[in-house]
């Protein structure tokens, strides 16, 4: 079998490919596709978790791999954090010669046969940086530089025209230099590989923050920033173009597989998920407020406030609303962990343990746990109370109103399955809130309006399908339908011609 060159495009939209595609702005991404087999790619629930990258990793499902969401809790000392990967790659345990550039969430510590670098440039890396060999990170840093588009991984450009269009060109370059990068890295300086895989997440960053510019239908459409924002995006894929085209005209004899695993599309979380909920759950437990926002946000009742072109961050705006004794900086919670101070629903931790129910942070879907005896240190629920008691919470939560469309904000409310919810996991919650729209502010009947208040990245984690083209000797050009997203990896380890004793959440798109 001949070696295999995947290429994962992190955060990648598919049908806005195809309109690129079909406007001819994607030549490269088109030819490959007519010669491939094509596949759409379902990447079920498992895309709320933000986790994409660890799930190509380690070809693992959140259910397998126990690990739901990157935020964990502790239940005794109610603390929540970030958390990098604690899992081992699935090319561990493959018997082939395996290169990675820029993958997400893979600890090549935990892989010590396999050769790249990781956490150069990738949108959150799940890993610090690395390389194997060692010697080889000086090497590429000498002939490529630290990574082009740093501020602008995360970056809030929506306020700025000219903050639009210098992210647009900023991750355009990283886009460019990446193809160079991934160049050299396989075909000159370690060129003895089986499988090689390379992750290109500028498409997640630059959607994330300019999805207005592309979307007709989103709320900030109308901005002055909307057309550099939209240029930039479609200059990002346009650079991405290029990159396929470099890397398969580099490596001929390689067999191809282009993919993402979920869809991207307008964001419907950081406002809901990030504060309203955090303070609804706080009223509907203290009968008042915490969160006091700005008056002028307050005559914004039916349109979104704005952000000033020059504002230093979505969450220091926030800020503003919160008493300045609940801000304290957390201390470091380790070197495997990211604080979560930042983000507004950690003001409210030092009330969680008198609450019956909180909303964790969430950079997804909204998390709330029930403060449950014989579970979290302080609980207040009783075990025999806890299904009265969660069914409660979540019909305070439906009664929310999303004043602009005069319907519930939530779409709808999923609870895990468990005998004994005394067994709840770190990164799982009693409910997971799936928003129904984008809503900047809630109107509830007994606890009243919260918000409004500015978005914060314009594009997330909503668009209903990934995409998969293998071009591979053998393999019949056509479309293949739809499959699950868990199939990626046991495909690359097929196309290896390589056993794999791992069990995995998938099976080989190879195969019916």
């Amino acid at each position: 079998m001949r070696r295999v060159l995947a290429i994962f495009l992190d955060g990648y939209e598919q049908s806005l490919g195809q309109h690129l595609m079909s406007a001819g702005a994607m030549p490269e991404l088109s030819r490959l596709a007519a010669s491939s087999a094509r596949f759409l790619l379902d990447h079920g629930a498992a895309q709320r978790t933000g986790l994409a990258g660890e799930h190509v990793a380690t070809g693992l499902s959140p259910d397998a791999a126990r690990r739901w969401s990157a935020v964990h809790f502790d239940p005794e000392s109610y603390a929540a954090w970030q958390e990098g990967t604690r899992l081992r790659p699935f090319a561990a345990d493959l018997d082939c010669r395996t290169v990675v550039f820029d993958a997400s969430y893979f600890d090549l510590a935990a892989a010590p046969e396999v050769r790249g670098l990781v956490s150069w440039g990738a949108h959150d890396p799940g890993v610090a940086q690395a390389a194997r060999p060692a010697e080889l990170l000086a090497e590429f840093s000498r002939r490529f530089g630290p990574y082009p588009a740093s501020r602008w991984i995360y970056g809030l450009a929506w306020p700025s025209p000219e903050h639009c269009a210098v992210m647009g060109a900023a991750l355009t370059r990283a886009v460019d230099v990446r193809a160079e990068a991934a160049c050299w890295l396989l075909g000159e300086q370690l060129t003895d590989w089986d499988l090689a895989l390379v992750t290109v997440s500028e498409p997640h960053s630059a959607i994330e923050g300019m999805w207005h510019g592309i979307d007709r239908t989103h709320p900030l459409h109308r901005l002055p920033s909307a057309g550099p924002a939209g240029a930039g995006i479609v200059a990002v894929h346009q650079a991405i173009d290029r990159l396929i085209g470099k890397l398969t005209r580099a490596l001929p004899d390689a067999q191809v597989v282009v993919f993402s695993l979920g869809g991207m599309g307008t964001n419907r979380s950081d406002v809901p998920s990030m504060l309203l909920l955090p303070e609804l759950m706080y009223r509907h437990a203290f009968g008042k407020p915490l969160f006091a926002q700005p008056q002028e946000w307050n005559l914004c009742a039916d349109s979104c406030p704005m952000l000033p072109p020059a504002a230093p961050s979505w969450h220091e705006a926030i800020a503003a609303g919160f008493p300045a004794t609940l801000l304290r900086p957390e201390e470091p919670a380790g070197a495997d962990r990211q604080s979560l101070a930042w983000m507004p629903a950690a003001a409210y931790r030092s009330f969680w343990r008198r609450m019956p129910a909180f909303a964790l942070p969430s950079y997804y879907d909204g998390r709330v746990r029930l403060n449950l005896m014989g579970r979290e240190s302080g609980g207040r629920v009783r075990p025999e109370d806890y299904r009265r008691e969660v069914s409660g919470i979540e019909s305070v939560i439906r009664a929310a109103i999303d004043p602009a469309t005069g319907q519930s904000a939530v779409g709808y409310v999923e609870r895990p399955e468990l005998d004994d919810p005394r067994a709840l996991a770190p990164t799982q919650s009693d409910l997971t809130v799936v928003w129904k729209g984008a809503a900047i502010s809630l109107d509830h009947p007994t606890v009243g309006r919260i918000g409004p208040v500015p978005y914060r990245r314009m594009g997330g984690h909503t668009g209903p399908y990934g995409v998969a083209y293998i071009r591979a000797e053998g393999i019949a050009a056509g479309d293949r339908g739809i499959r699950s997203a868990f199939d990626v990896v046991p495909t690359l380890i097929e196309l290896t011609g390589r056993g794999s004793h791992r069990p995995l959440s998938g099976k080989s798109l190879l195969r019916g």
